[in-house]
């Protein structure tokens, strides 16, 4: 099996008349294509690193990752540039808190330009400035039927506001990742992530039903109630699910 191939034109360099956003929406859709089928991709390994070197280089980055669904409700980090990549992923695993462990279970794209001060991810963001990175974004990795993977992960050392022309490269491009990364998988560990994220949702509308609840908010509490009870994301919602009640 040959490597996967990503051919992506440098949207960047279009960037006519200071516009970058017409020329996405002009052609990306149509000239963005990902060559990751089974012949062309031996693992999600190799289809993960393509797409992480591409979106580190487009976005002018110092570190990128993609967090996927694994079993149940574990996340992992699969493509990191680096070590530190990894240890900061791992790090929101750990802690059930930060920007790609939020984008994984919630979807929404997620930014900072100041991880230190920043008050959605005080430990993880303490932690994460500790190892001297200052800025970040995450969006949403989905597949076919907008199907939730996980997220894709962009770091900086320095502060740096990332603009809506940031946001639509890396979310058109991930839109493309997420269908090779599905395509290359070979097993059904993403299958069984996807019905923990259906789960989480259904838990969310539970909680939004009965107490007015915005979905941010409901997967807020359900994700606060996992922390400090010691008690998985999933089981939570399980529970929730079958008893109406949040688990005692």
């Amino acid at each position: 099996m040959s490597k996967v191939e990503i051919e992506v034109p440098d949207l960047r360099r279009r960037n006519v008349n200071g516009n970058l956003i017409h020329a996405l929406h002009d052609d990306a859709r149509e000239s963005v294509a990902i060559a990751a089928t089974h012949q062309s991709a031996s693992t999600p390994a190799a289809t993960a690193d393509e797409v992480v070197d591409y979106t580190r280089a487009q976005l002018d980055a110092d570190h990128a990752s993609i967090s996927v669904f694994r079993s149940r409700q574990r996340l992992e980090t699969i493509g990191p540039t680096d070590q530190l990549a990894a240890r900061l992923d791992q790090m929101q695993y750990e802690l059930r808190e930060g920007p790609c462990y939020d984008n994984a279970w919630h979807a929404h794209t997620l930014s900072s330009s100041n991880l230190s001060d920043d008050g959605r991810w005080p430990r993880w963001g303490a932690r994460a400035a500790a190892l001297g990175v200052t800025s970040l974004l995450a969006v949403e990795l989905s597949a076919v039927d907008d199907q939730h993977l996980g997220s894709i992960n962009v770091y900086w050392r320095e502060s740096r506001r990332c603009t809506p022309d940031d946001v639509a490269l890396l979310s058109i491009f991930a839109r493309r990742a997420g269908l090779a990364l599905a395509e290359a998988w070979n097993d059904d560990s993403i299958c069984v992530a996807l019905d923990t994220r259906k789960l989480i949702g259904q838990a969310q509308g539970i909680l939004t039903e009965r107490y007015d609840l915005d979905e941010a908010k409901a997967f807020e509490v359900l994700r606060r109630y996992s922390q400090h009870h010691n008690i998985r994301l999933r089981d939570v919602a399980t529970y929730l699910k079958a008893t109406q009640q949040l688990p005692s």
